[in-house]
């Protein structure tokens, strides 16, 4: 049983570090004893197991990756949000790509016009038509042809990831690419740059970007955290949370009761909470590098494992009404050389590792009949 007084003071009582902080927030609330459920343990189990696969596939090792036949079924994001594919490819390829202009402002431009499609393939299109892509060469009209060609050639140019509302009702387009283009113009338009830099706290910069159009809850605090990789803003990680609708999903299976704490606070729960937890389950969790945890990574394990659930723990239904995982497993081709925001500070840590051998030819290899 966790969180068994009456009165639960969750606080950070740790020494902040280069690796990360803790949240930083004291929560002193009325409390029920909180009543977590199987999938409590399932958490932290999955965090361990989903992050060994990332170290398994890094150094080389064959599939399977995990001893865990769901996570090796299917498809989960990683533990750390910076270490997925597009996090990456946004890191270095968008963000810190020395070969575009590094101003504040350009900086911001390059990550609304990633972000909002939120796709690879989209991005290297607009590269390849337009070349390099800036807001002082920023034309709508020659945007806004190149995606609507590639529409028609039946491409898709938005990720899966989540869906972002099409902003017909605020710019008028019938198409959303349109209306998105026209969003980032708007963004850039409103002196958004300097406000962001001149923000105090890190849901002072999340109430600047949820006030424009088809940014809601969710999307403005995924997008903070994506700026928050530059150098415009500055914050912890650990600072401040938004739970979007998986983590929510997430937490009611983990919980029959919460004890009194919101999403929110549950998050930072968790993270406060996370060397505590690996240690009583005997979990051999390797951090990223010596960066613990976060606040976002937290959230985004509450979204994985209301997925993970659904097949390890099927009786428990929580707020949740999908019962199966859409996507299966699928080995990529290109390998990813891992590098994450500078001010992290902890790239001089990522040890050398063989890219050589690809996760498809990996699969192949322990395929074969």
């Amino acid at each position: 049983m966790i969180m068994t007084e009456q009165c639960k003071k969750i606080s950070d009582e740790s020494k902040a570090s280069v690796s990360g902080e803790k949240s930083g927030l004291t929560i002193y609330t009325r409390l029920s004893p909180a009543k977590p459920t199987e999938v409590y343990d399932s958490y932290w189990k999955f965090a361990a197991t989903r992050q060994e696969v990332f170290f398994n596939r890094l150094m080389g090792m064959h599939a399977p990756w995990s001893s865990d036949p769901i996570v090796n079924k299917y498809k989960f994001t990683n533990v750390y949000r910076a270490s997925d594919r597009v996090s990456q490819y946004l890191i270095r390829n968008v963000i810190y790509n020395n070969s575009l202009p590094n101003s504040p402002k350009e900086v911001l431009f390059r990550i609304l016009l990633f972000k909002l499609f939120n796709k690879v393939e989209t991005w290297e299109l607009l590269t390849a038509n337009l070349g390099a892509l800036t807001f002082d060469a920023f034309n709508f009209e020659q945007y806004d042809s190149v995606l609507k060609d590639a529409i028609t050639r039946g491409k898709r140019i938005y990720s899966a990831a989540y869906i972002m509302p099409s902003g017909r009702s605020s710019f008028g387009f019938l198409r959303k690419h349109s209306n998105h283009l026209k969003l980032i113009e708007l963004i850039i338009s409103k002196g958004t740059c300097a406000l962001l830099m001149s923000a105090k706290t890190m849901q002072q910069a999340f109430e600047i970007l949820k006030q424009f159009p088809s940014l809601g809850d969710f999307l403005a605090y995924q997008l903070l955290i994506d700026i928050n990789y530059s150098e415009i803003i500055n914050f912890s990680e650990s600072e401040f949370v938004m739970p979007g609708p998986g983590a929510k999903g997430g937490i009611s299976k983990c919980f029959l009761d919460t004890g009194g704490l919101n999403n929110a606070e549950v998050i930072k729960f968790m993270t406060d909470r996370q060397e505590q937890e690996f240690e009583r389950l005997e979990l051999p969790f390797k951090t990223l590098w010596g960066r613990r945890l976060q606040l976002i990574d937290c959230q985004n394990l509450f979204c994985e494992v209301d997925k993970y659930a659904r097949v390890r723990h099927p009786q428990i239904k929580g707020s949740s009404e999908r019962t199966r995982i859409k996507q299966t497993f699928r080995a990529t081709i290109k390998p990813i050389d891992f590098w994450f925001p500078p001010k992290w500070g902890i790239n001089q840590n990522i040890t050398s590792q063989n890219h050589n051998t690809t996760d498809q030819e990996l699969w192949n290899l322990v395929n074969i009949k």
